[in-house]
């Protein structure tokens, strides 16, 4: 009898054993399952661009190469031209940004022959987006607009022909660059730049270009 009790405890103690490690047992297969889904990328909207990888810009023409050290007066004002003869809207084709001898560049490059009426002044904050009225943030201390009528950044099918709408060069005077209109045939950028001084306007031919320098 005291064999069949010492053997029924024996088997009751192993069968309470086995259970236990069963229920504590980690669960990896949802830890797993958690990271593998912390390290997956998140889809991005397929109507959303990604503007923190600026598009490449075409290579600068010979007449936009580097170390011009030319000085020149230019003006704190505003400066502005109208080209009533344009046919039809310009495109904005490429927009770059270098520094220079002893100013920094921006260039606004066009599709055709002509360039379209231009308007050129140092605004103040807030800076706004012509279409939704938001504040668009810039760096530096004073924020040059340049503003394009006839023009537009974009395709007639409605794709943007100038991707990067925002960027941040970093050079020593221009500090941000940002598209804040492409609405009913005006396009304008500004630039934050470090202090507002003075600059100057440089129409360039094959392709239409305009270079705007700013004094360092």
């Amino acid at each position: 009898m005291r064999s069949l009790i010492a053997i029924f405890i024996f088997l009751a103690a192993a069968s309470f054993g086995c259970g236990g490690a069963t229920n504590i047992s980690p669960n990896t297969g949802s830890a797993a399952s958690g990271q593998q889904a912390a390290n997956s990328p998140t889809p991005t909207p397929a109507n959303v661009v990604n503007n923190s990888t600026p598009t490449a810009s075409r290579p600068a023409p010979a007449d936009e190469a580097e170390g011009d050290t030319a000085d020149f007066a230019g003006t704190a004002g505003t400066m502005e031209k109208k080209n009533p003869g344009i046919k039809g809207v310009a495109i904005l084709s490429d927009v770059r940004t270098a520094k220079h001898g002893n100013y920094d560049r921006m260039v606004f490059e066009f599709l055709g022959p002509d360039l379209p009426t231009y308007h050129i002044e140092y605004v103040d904050k807030p800076v706004r987006s012509c279409g939704s009225g938001d504040v668009v943030p810039l760096a530096g201390d004073g924020w040059l607009e340049v503003r394009f009528t006839d023009a537009q950044a974009h395709a007639q099918e409605g794709d943007a022909t100038i991707k990067d709408r925002q960027r941040s060069p970093n050079l020593p005077v221009v500090k941000d660059l940002k598209l804040t209109c492409d609405f009913e045939a005006e396009v304008t950028w500004v630039a934050g730049v470090s202090s507002p001084n003075k600059y100057r306007v440089i129409e360039l031919k094959n392709p239409t270009r305009l270079a705007v320098d700013i004094k360092r």
